[in-house]
């Protein structure tokens, strides 16, 4: 929940992580802030170049208890999972898994496009929702207009008389913004939402602040409006949900409410447990979970 005393708008720094091989910036969770709405994790992987056979490789490895949210922006990557789905995406496309009660997927650049530019976030699934069947959706086709110069993709949620098809959980929007031009663009928000921008590409100015590529801007809860300046060529994820009441607690891959649920999904995918099943025809190892430690309990 959003502690109204903090200064706000908030700067947020990501951090450089290492997956599979490909430099990420990582915005959530952090020291700072942990989650935005539901959404409790963001990578932003790119823009690289690879050489050879280089590119992304993330092998077998687990979820529960969120949805895995792939927005492409340049490049290919093909997803598979213990579900039996394979399916590459493409740029403006999402891949969205649900992981529920447990799934196991792979990650690998595709094609013949040597770049890679995406952001791949995570959204909380609600108690109620944690354990459901897991399930895996392409969306190709999404939401697209100009206003103010700006081109809008409506990546999940609503937006004025705009419906994102992608499927979620508890009130939430994703948004990307990119600045044909110079501009300045006012949006409507709403006050039982808290909201944050990240810099994908270029630079955005807020209330007299400049942020720049791989910085995030928590402005928090009770807006009606924002009012953005951006540079020609600039990109933004808007990210914004209702606060979550309850403690969401992480750990690796995992999402829960409770200790025991990180705990038992640790055991029982370090065990071979059927909940999470296989990728079939991948020869790789599956990645092996850490344990949770004994300090965090």
């Amino acid at each position: 929940m959003t502690d109204r005393q903090e200064v706000l708008p908030q700067r947020i720094s990501a951090r450089i992580k290492d997956v599979g091989g490909v430099p990420v910036s990582r915005a959530l969770p952090v020291k700072e802030r942990r989650q935005i709405g539901a959404w409790c994790f963001l990578d932003h992987a790119g823009p690289a170049v690879f050489k050879g056979d280089d590119g992304m490789k993330v092998g077998p490895h687990p979820h529960i208890g969120l949805q895995t949210f792939t927005w492409m922006l340049e490049g290919e990557v093909l997803h598979r999972d213990s579900l039996g789905s394979e399916q590459i995406i493409r740029p403006g496309q999402v891949n969205l898994m649900t992981a529920g009660r447990g799934i196991t997927h792979t990650e690998d650049s595709a094609g013949r496009n040597a770049r890679l530019h995406a952001a791949q976030l995570w959204i909380a699934l609600p108690p109620a929702d944690s354990t459901i069947a897991p399930r895996f959706d392409h969306y190709p086709d999404l939401p697209v207009w100009h206003h103010d110069q700006v081109s809008f993709t409506l990546l999940t949620g609503e937006y004025g008389d705009h419906r994102s098809p992608v499927l979620h959980f508890s009130p939430l929007i994703g948004m990307d913004l990119l600045a044909q031009q110079a501009t300045q663009t006012t949006l409507d928000t709403r006050p039982d939402f808290e909201y944050g921008f990240f810099v994908l590409e270029g630079q955005l100015t807020y209330r007299g602040e400049v942020y720049t590529a791989n910085e995030l801007v928590y402005v928090g809860e009770g807006l009606s409006s924002v009012t953005l300046t951006l540079m020609k060529g600039s990109r933004l994820l808007l990210l914004g949900g209702t606060p979550v009441q309850e403690r969401i607690m992480m750990w690796w891959n995992f999402v829960g409410y409770d200790v025991q649920t990180l705990q038992q999904a640790v055991s029982d995918w370090n065990n071979g447990d059927i909940r999470f099943g296989t990728v079939e025809n991948d020869p790789r190892e599956p990645l092996p979970a850490p344990s949770y430690p004994a300090s965090r309990l």
